[in-house]
């Protein structure tokens, strides 16, 4: 398997950044097969499409409004993600709604696509989740993980403490995944 996370939000509108958050701390906290690669996508759009083309799999982990309780967690999958970006939070899901377009058009689109969404609590102007969404953070990476376990990549803990969540500006260490 050929897998893609892809973490999307904008880390200046507090719980919109949780994507990146999020993709940010399970690079932090795991160490993944080498077919698993982790791209910040930020508020990009079609310009990612180089980037999930000859994909098995993508995993996309956003900020997405779908009427429920701030915090949760759910899971979206294949033809039911490109539905989802109909109805957009933010001026970056126009983007990702295209990409997810041309994608299909051009037959890029992987086999397998999944969108873990979080309901935010506020896209207000702000560096930090809110701390119902962060609350909710550990929630998100462990479903993550298990996707990508489900879909035999391997995700070891790192046998690190961590006293801290990382930052969105934290850069993570580029190392080999075993």
């Amino acid at each position: 398997m050929n897998t893609l996370v892809l973490g999307i939000g904008n880390v200046l509108l507090t719980d919109e950044g949780v994507g990146v958050r999020a993709l940010n701390e399970l690079k932090r906290r795991y160490s993944f097969s080498d077919n698993v690669e982790f791209l910040d996508g930020g508020t990009s759009g079609i310009e990612l499409l180089r980037h999930i083309q000859d994909r098995d799999t993508l995993i996309i982990i956003d900020a997405m409004t779908h009427d429920r309780k701030p915090g949760s967690v759910y899971r979206i999958e294949n033809e039911d993600v490109p539905a989802v970006f109909r109805t957009r939070i933010s001026p970056h899901q126009l983007g990702l709604s295209d990409l997810l377009a041309a994608a299909m058009l051009t037959e890029n689109l992987p086999e397998n696509l999944v969108l873990f969404g979080m309901e935010p609590e506020s896209v207000d102007i702000g560096l930090e989740l809110t701390a119902t969404v962060e609350a909710s953070l550990d929630k998100l990476i462990t479903a993550v993980v298990e996707e990508l376990r489900t879909i035999g990549c391997t995700a070891v803990p790192l046998n690190t403490s961590f006293s801290d969540r990382a930052c969105f500006w934290d850069a993570p260490e580029e190392t080999p995944y075993t």
